[in-house]
């Protein structure tokens, strides 16, 4: 019982002492959200995306890195902002999703990089509740910045590999069941 108020007076004190977490804040669809800048692997320039066909919109496509292709998600458009126009300032933005033991390198491609940012743990809310209708697993919360909220980035259900293997698995199925339609009865 000790350590447990030991413990909870030791996590008092770091927030009060205003603990902070950085964030790397950049735009998508001329909103401001931030990720975690321990779950930046690394930011990239806009080079030459390859079009997968009969990938959903919020897909852009995938790049070459270092010999690896990698698949890259418009931040703008996964979010029913739009999609993305390239410009000098758009960016790609590499990060890592975890899935059980599985992980991938996936690239956001956003509109512009900001700045990395120290919000205190005390300027940190959990995300809105808008109710069952409203989707916003991909919220891990709200930083506050001035008088100013962003949004910070869940990137596990942003660029969910579940929803993107699922809709692989949705391709790959149509055009099989389609071969089979078509084959001479024996």
């Amino acid at each position: 019982m000790g350590d447990l108020i030991t413990q909870d007076s030791e996590q008092e004190a770091l927030t009060e002492a205003g603990e902070t977490t950085q964030y790397l804040t950049f735009l998508a669809g001329a909103e401001r959200f931030a990720i975690g800048i321990l779950d930046v692997k690394e930011l990239i320039e806009v080079s030459t995306m390859t079009q997968v066909p009969m990938t959903p919109d919020f897909i852009r496509g995938v790049i070459n890195l270092r010999g690896s292709v990698v698949p890259v998600v418009d931040l703008s458009s996964r979010l029913g902002r739009g999609t993305s126009e390239l410009t000098k300032r758009s960016c790609i933005v590499l990060v890592e999703i975890s899935l059980e033991d599985e992980s991938q390198t996936i690239g956001m491609l956003v509109d512009e990089v900001n700045q990395i940012l120290e919000i205190s743990q005390t300027h940190i809310q959990p995300p809105p509740n808008f109710g069952t209708d409203i989707r916003t697993d991909f919220i891990k919360a709200m930083g506050r910045v001035d008088d100013e909220f962003i949004i910070l980035l869940n990137i596990n259900h942003v660029l969910s590999i579940e929803e993107l293997s699922a809709l692989g698995e949705l391709r790959s199925s149509v055009p099989a069941s389609s071969a089979e339609d078509t084959q001479p009865e024996e």
